[in-house]
């Protein structure tokens, strides 16, 4: 059973950060709750204590013969904080320990990600700006705030992310052991997600099962490894991730567009998108009347190759990666039909996973296989939909780092 503390700081986000709390526990984790005494204004010491089945302190001295100041941190297999104050991190920056959880911090040996909610002046003021930058300099995580609805009346840069997006991440953090890099801050990277409906009439359209999780996926991660965002999401019935740009589109054409235009000036294109090979060669103006007749044939054509598209422009440096959906059958095996792919399309890196029977589609897991043009295949099994988008991120900052 993985150990995470929860470091709760003392924003009206606070509240939030219960329903973090269960996340974290339904997921088995064994979670031990550490508020600053500003926290418990906001949520009080009962609730954390009967939610995480564990004794709550703010302070050093309660429970000092047990040393929790530093005990926490040494035997963390991860430390969350949810919301991380301005406050809160300025002390983190400078090493400050003035009550348990920033003694915690001291201590902690393990991942630790910070999740900040704060008024947007508060985000984009100087100090602020340089406590995020050192503390993400030393190894912690440190997402960027969503955007929306804060205290009172306001809006802007500043929300806490959503309680299961911050899961997630948590989770990942547990599964690889180590802190994300920070190695897209600067870049900028477009996912495509979904899977685009080609419409046959107002009511009817030809489409697939992707449920853009795994893009999803793939633009949460490259946010939280720094990277500015944009999503081109096709029918995804998904919340927005934290800090990303979300273009909607509905038909390949769509997001042809879309895509072609956001890779500009993007350093990388990651193509997890289900795009339609095909759609109707016309599309009936109105919703096609059902009689004893046998219906009409519908006529198909070519949709655009968007990632050949995007092979033909493509600058140097600009990584390209494109997503292979396969199943085997008497011409080859998924990873054969994956090889010829990757040399017929000519992007980067291809990621192929097997689909049908329970597989990909809608899943929360994910199993692939990231075949590179230079020849190399990097097995990611199967796990989390964040494990793979992890995988794939490794596998492009490595062609970034190319001399």
């Amino acid at each position: 059973m993985s150990r995470v503390v929860l470091g709760v700081g003392g924003g009206i986000a606070a509240y939030k950060a219960a329903d973090l709390l269960r996340k974290l526990t339904e997921a088995g984790s064994d979670v031990t709750v550490v508020p600053t005494a500003a926290a418990l204004e906001f949520v009080g010491a009962p609730t954390w204590a009967a939610l995480s089945h564990h004794p709550v302190a703010a302070d050093v001295w309660t429970g000092a013969a047990d040393v929790p100041h530093v005990r926490l941190g040494r035997e963390a297999d991860l430390v969350v904080v949810a919301p991380a104050t301005a406050d809160l991190m300025a002390r983190a920056a400078h090493g400050l320990a003035d009550d348990l959880l920033t003694n915690t911090l001291l201590t902690a040996r393990c991942p630790v990600l910070f999740v900040p909610a704060m008024h947007t002046e508060m985000w984009e003021l100087p100090a602020t700006v340089e406590n995020v930058a050192t503390l993400r300099r030393r190894g912690a995580v440190v997402l960027e705030p969503a955007s929306g609805r804060l205290t009172g009346s306001d809006t802007g840069k500043g929300r806490l992310p959503e309680p299961a997006e911050i899961a997630r991440l948590a989770e990942l953090l547990l599964l690889r052991g180590d802190a994300l890099p920070c190695d897209l801050v600067g870049r900028h990277v477009v996912v495509s997600a979904g899977g685009t409906r080609e419409a046959v009439d107002p009511v009817r359209f030809l489409g697939n099962a992707s449920s853009g999780k795994q893009g999803y996926a793939l633009a949460a991660v490259a946010a939280a490894r720094g990277a500015r965002v944009t999503l081109i999401s096709a029918n995804a019935e998904l919340p927005d991730p934290a800090a990303v740009d979300v273009v909607r589109v509905t038909s390949a054409v769509e997001l042809a567009e879309a895509v072609t235009k956001a890779a500009e000036d993007a350093d990388a294109v990651v193509m997890a998108a289900a795009v339609a090979d095909f759609r109707p060669a016309t599309s009936a103006g109105y919703k096609i009347k059902k009689t004893d007749a046998q219906p009409a044939p519908i006529a198909l054509e070519k949709n655009p190759d968007v990632l050949a598209g995007l092979v033909a422009a493509s600058r140097p440096g600009q990584v390209l990666v494109g997503f292979a959906a396969e199943t085997g059958d008497e011409s080859g095996t998924v990873l054969e039909h994956g090889r010829a792919k990757l040399a017929r399309k000519g992007c980067d890196l291809l990621v192929v996973n097997a689909v049908g029977d329970g597989l990909a589609f809608g899943q929360p897991d994910n199993a692939a296989v990231i075949l590179g043009a230079d020849g190399s295949e990097t097995e990611v099994p199967l796990g989390p939909k964040a494990l793979l988008a992890a995988a794939v991120w490794d596998a492009v900052s490595a062609l970034f780092a190319r001399p």
